[in-house]
């Protein structure tokens, strides 16, 4: 039997049941689950950082949007308003569409 301690989408213990196998679970107070979804995230960006595929990269780009989306709640921030604050991010700062690269700044 494996054991795999770490945060799971919320459908996956009915999945594993569905296959006749019986989950171990427990729920996590809020600021374990915070932490687990920081370590969830680090996961993630691991995966997607290792995917060979943009169909891969895809996939894994989706599981790090649904973190996100999970960490702004913790925060107190719905998708929207963090939406928001990334859009007046790149208004004030632009985005990182250019491929800009900064090497350094000489002192005038």
């Amino acid at each position: 039997m494996p054991t795999y301690n770490k945060l799971v989408r919320d459908l996956i213990p009915a999945i594993i049941m569905e296959q006749g196998l019986e989950p171990k679970l427990r729920l996590l107070d809020e600021a374990e689950y915070k932490q687990e979804l920081r370590t969830k995230l680090t996961e993630e960006t691991g995966e997607y950082l290792a995917a060979e595929t943009d169909a891969d990269a895809g996939e894994e780009l989706a599981d790090i949007l649904e973190l996100l989306h999970a960490l702004a709640a913790t925060h107190g921030l719905s998708p929207e308003q963090l939406e928001s604050i990334r859009t007046d991010k790149a208004v004030k700062r632009g985005g990182f569409r250019d491929r800009i690269y900064l090497i350094e700044v000489q002192d005038a």
